[in-house]
């Protein structure tokens, strides 16, 4: 299970490693894209063909499902890992996640996400001070869909 948070530095060349727990989970084949709150995704083989297939199923014609194509797939690139684990973060996705010298990978179960350490710390701030009004959030949606 992608469970936890570490701490790592970018290296020479915007390289980073991959904490050895979640390579074990995920493998050496992986997908990195877009997030959303300026986080990137990181994905094995195996989640992804599910989301391929869910945006390929889709229609075309509705906006949300191209706007989610765009964001998602269309910055998507392939990684492979090394024996040490390290991989290097390209251009487009290091500028979308405004990432500087330090991030942080979190575990959220089927998805990493990587976070700049800095944005991460302000996440977790808004998070605790929001944590009861998105618990709420939750619990309404929850209601719904069990009517």
């Amino acid at each position: 299970m992608l469970i936890g948070e570490y701490k790592s530095k970018i290296g020479e060349k915007k390289r980073v490693s991959l904490p050895k727990k979640f390579r074990e989970e995920l493998g050496n084949n992986l997908i990195l894209t877009r997030g959303y709150e300026d986080a990137l995704i990181i994905v094995n083989e195996k989640l992804w063909k599910k989301i391929a297939t869910e945006v390929i199923n889709g229609s075309f014609i509705n906006k949300d499902i191209r706007d989610t194509s765009r964001f998602l797939v269309g910055s998507a690139k392939e990684i492979s890992t090394d024996e040490q684990g390290r991989f290097v973060i390209p251009e487009s996705l290091f500028e979308h996640a405004n990432l500087d010298k330090e991030i942080v990978f979190i575990g959220l179960v089927n998805w990493v996400e990587v976070w700049d350490k800095e944005k991460w710390n302000e996440r977790v701030e808004y998070l605790k001070t929001h944590g009861e009004e998105i618990a709420q959030e939750i619990s309404k949606m929850s209601r719904k869909e069990n009517e």
